[in-house]
């Protein structure tokens, strides 16, 4: 496996020479562009990673996980996945990490951790793909975007409750 890499890189760079394609030029340009881009986007992510390490430093994500528990138990979900809906469109890692924490604790043949594990799959980082893509490009308002993007996050919450209980029972 560790030639893989290596080996697409040879047979692209071989093939770039044969079509005579000015290869470490064009190398450049790409780094070049590529620079452009971060410095575009990066205040953009290192506010959102600000954002996100202070709500977990600061225990609000906590507090807000509580206060939604009881609402959740009420609606049939499995309290365990409470931290991870609510993370899920913020942070990949940290939703990435609570999907863990489900596994050990319930077990990833649970209710909880079947759900964590269908809402892992159908949910996207939103507020991170926003950032990312929108800073990038230099869109400011995002309101219709973050209208349908938590709706659809609410739905993928909604959806991985429903169908683990038809399919699983």
């Amino acid at each position: 496996m560790e030639f893989v890499l290596p080996a697409f890189a040879g047979i692209i760079t071989t093939f770039a020479l044969i079509k005579r394609v000015p290869v470490f030029d064009i190398f450049i340009t790409g780094a070049r562009e590529g620079f452009a881009t971060l410095y575009k986007i990066a205040p953009t992510i290192l506010g959102l990673v600000f954002a996100v390490s202070l709500l977990r430093s600061s225990g609000a994500i906590e507090v807000i996980c509580r206060a939604a528990e009881p609402l959740a138990e009420l609606l049939g979900f499995p309290k365990e996945i409470v931290p991870m809906a609510l993370l899920r469109p913020v942070s990949g890692g940290g939703s990435t990490a609570l999907l863990m924490s489900v596994f050990e604790d319930c077990g990833p043949d649970s209710f909880a951790g079947r759900v964590a594990s269908v809402l892992a799959g159908s949910s996207e980082t939103t507020f991170y793909a926003i950032a990312m893509y929108y800073g990038c490009v230099g869109v400011k308002k995002v309101r219709h975007t973050l209208i349908a993007a938590i709706a659809a996050d609410l739905t993928a919450v909604i959806m991985s409750v429903v169908f683990v209980r038809l399919y699983f029972g």
